[in-house]
């Protein structure tokens, strides 16, 4: 789409927008489509439903309104969205506050700006239209001039549901103010009738910038906060023409509760807020009603949300005088992401919104960063066997020896507080802009990154003594991880062509294997001739993994069973198709290759072939592995460093 296209689009989105009618029109769209009416939470689980939702495979939702921002806490996700659910259907969760719990970046706010930043863009949609009262300083649902007596024979009729009644403003102006071309509702040279089907009815778009809908409050010093921050307050300056404070006219409706009326208002630390503050609330979420001091209530229909760390929250819930708040809030806790996988997502997030371009992270730079920051959130096991770095692999989908998937329930129901203590990925980034700003710097490793994040820890003042030690025990084993990985690379990239060499072990395996569970004979593809299984080759790779004399039939076995699984769907079975196999041929592969890679990348005066060698590596790491001549030459040196050892 060009520029033109682009323009033309944009002012035919801006003319829905400025969309005017009188309540008569508005009543006819709302009987040919009752969504237009709905309430707020109605709205926003519509929204978070219409942009996607899908179950995975291990029966976790997929929430697409999420995806692109929110990484790794299915599960809080899951019970945010269960709250709209419920109160979508208007069932008493709707009268409840919403409270995310969790640590300092953990991503509780980041949560509510997409609600917020999602309604502001829905509201602006076809689907999520929304119309008001003209000129309402709370921008009130038009539905609210239809009279009580007729409302139930509407719901019967039409299932249109009304709720909540006209704000004073709109009141005022409907039987109070002088019918005259001042009216705010008179039409140009025509003066307001008094009639409900004419008061007039515009579309709005919510928009936090210009407080319509959406509403943020932030906490400060209660001696100097004013309560009208949330229920608005008295012009002084009108009261002279009006008369009296309790004259509508004279009072700003212009509180975040009152702005935030059919939107979302968001409470900025809430269990730091003032009592008095609180007390509003208390009203405002029972009884769907704001209580000024000049009015009586004022329906408001807003979802209230808020978010707070766990210390402050535990404050809360044992002070004694707050148990009537506590009854009204709805707890989702909000831990930190526990998959390596979805903590490297999240850095390339925040790593994607800065505007460092020019410099090369290596691979596996951020997924070490990453196993650091995730077995830092990670609580010991009670399981036999069961050690941080076991339970971050099971946690991330990868496979263990001795565990199965099974076994992550378990350890999860173990560990009822795991991810609400340890390293933030705000940390984390902090530590990798640090080795990413450094002057000369073009390139930074995993290498660079544990250095950085070693450091950092110095500066962290709020660290103990104990915890310090903790976690310059964690950056080692991370590091412990990260040479496996990169040997690994290393070893591969010598492998002139790895895939062919796996599949050629992987068929000589598996003859051999068919032929001792079927108990025949081996045919020798040069000379044809009958031979026993190699025995030789197969404990050669079984005792990669740790297969024992005793359990080698049971594994030979349960290969040809995957074998024939996929035989039957039609699907082809290779090296990667059982994940221990898959281990144990690249394990047999790189011990074989060991000493070549040991001595080429270690030798000060490498010969003519040596070198040769190391260039074709190189070329290698930088064509297929996602390196940079700095960072690939880097790793040979580390690597060569490591064999030596």
């Amino acid at each position: 789409m060009n520029l033109v296209e682009r323009l033309e689009s944009y002012r035919a989105e801006e003319q829905k927008l400025s969309w005017e009618g009188t309540f008569a029109d508005y009543f006819d769209m709302v009987i040919s489509n009752p969504i237009i009416a709905q309430l707020s939470h109605a709205r926003i689980f519509n929204m978070i439903e219409d942009a996607g939702v899908t179950e995975r495979d291990d029966g976790t939702i997929d929430y697409a309104f999420f995806r692109d921002e929110i990484f790794g806490i299915e599960k809080s996700l899951q019970q945010i969205v269960e709250y709209f659910r419920s109160a979508a259907q208007r069932l008493e969760v709707r009268k409840r506050i919403l409270l995310l719990m969790g640590p300092v970046g953990g991503g509780k706010s980041t949560i509510v700006t997409m609600l917020k930043r999602g309604l502001e863009r829905y509201t602006r949609t076809d689907r999520g239209a929304l119309y008001a009262i003209k000129g309402c300083p709370m921008h009130e649902e038009p539905l609210h001039l239809v009279p009580e007596s007729i409302r139930s024979e509407l719901m019967t009729d039409y299932g249109i549901y009304i709720e909540g009644e006209l704000c004073p403003w709109c009141r005022f102006q409907l039987e109070n103010a002088k019918r005259d071309e001042n009216h705010p509702w008179s039409q140009p040279g025509k003066p307001f009738s008094g009639r409900h089907e004419d008061v007039p009815v515009m579309r709005v778009a919510f928009s936090e910038k210009h407080r319509l809908g959406i509403g943020t409050f932030t906490p400060s010093d209660p001696k100097s906060q004013d309560i009208s921050e949330l229920v608005g307050g008295i012009d002084l300056s009108t009261i002279g023409e009006v008369g009296t404070e309790s004259d509508p006219r004279a009072y700003r409706f212009d509180g975040e509760l009152n702005i935030a009326n059919r939107g979302l208002v968001e409470f900025v630390e809430m269990l730091k807020t003032d009592e008095r503050f609180l007390y509003v609330l208390l009203t405002l979420s029972q009884e769907q009603n704001i209580k000024t001091g000049r009015f009586s209530m004022i329906y408001a229909d807003e979802v209230v949300i808020s978010h707070t760390n766990e210390h402050e929250y535990l404050a809360f819930v044992g002070n004694k005088k707050s148990e009537a708040l506590q009854d009204r809030i709805i707890l989702v806790k909000v831990p930190y992401n526990l998959r390596v996988s979805d903590e490297v997502r999240i850095y390339q997030k925040l790593l994607k919104q800065s505007a460092i371009r020019d410099i090369h992270i290596a691979p596996g730079t951020l997924e070490t960063a990453a196993t650091f920051a995730v077995l830092s959130r990670l609580e010991e096991s009670k399981k036999a066997g069961m050690t941080l770095m076991k339970k971050l692999k099971l946690y991330d989908g990868q496979a263990v020896e001795g565990f199965t998937q099974k076994d992550v329930r378990e350890l999860q129901e173990e560990a009822d507080r795991e991810g609400m203590e340890g390293i933030s990925p705000r940390y984390v980034i902090n530590r990798l802009s640090a080795a990413l700003v450094r002057d000369g710097v073009t390139c930074i490793n995993a290498i660079d990154a544990l250095r950085s994040l070693r450091d950092g820890l110095e500066q962290h003042t709020s660290i103990s003594r104990e915890e310090h030690e903790r976690l310059l025990n964690l950056i080692a084993e991370a590091r412990r991880e990260y040479d496996e990985v990169a040997k690994r690379e290393v070893q591969k990239a010598f492998v002139y062509s790895f895939e062919e060499s796996a599949r050629t072990l992987l068929n000589n395996y598996l003859d051999n294997v068919e032929a001792y569970c079927n108990k025949t004979k081996v045919i020798d593809p040069v000379t044809e001739e009958e031979m026993e299984p190699d025995e030789r080759l197969m404990r050669s790779i079984e005792e990669q993994i740790g297969i024992t004399e005793n359990g080698k039939r049971q594994f030979r076995e349960e290969i040809l069973i995957r074998i024939s699984s996929l035989a039957r769907r039609g699907q082809t079975f290779d090296y990667k198709s059982h994940e221990r196999l898959q281990e144990a041929i690249e394990k047999k592969l790189f011990a074989d290759l060991r000493d070549v890679v040991k001595i080429t990348t270690s030798t000060k005066t490498p010969d003519a072939d040596q070198l040769r060698r190391i260039n074709d590596v190189v070329d290698r790491l930088i064509r297929e592995q996602g390196y940079c001549p700095v960072c690939a030459n880097e790793l040979l040196k580390y690597v060569g460093a490591l064999l030596n050892r």
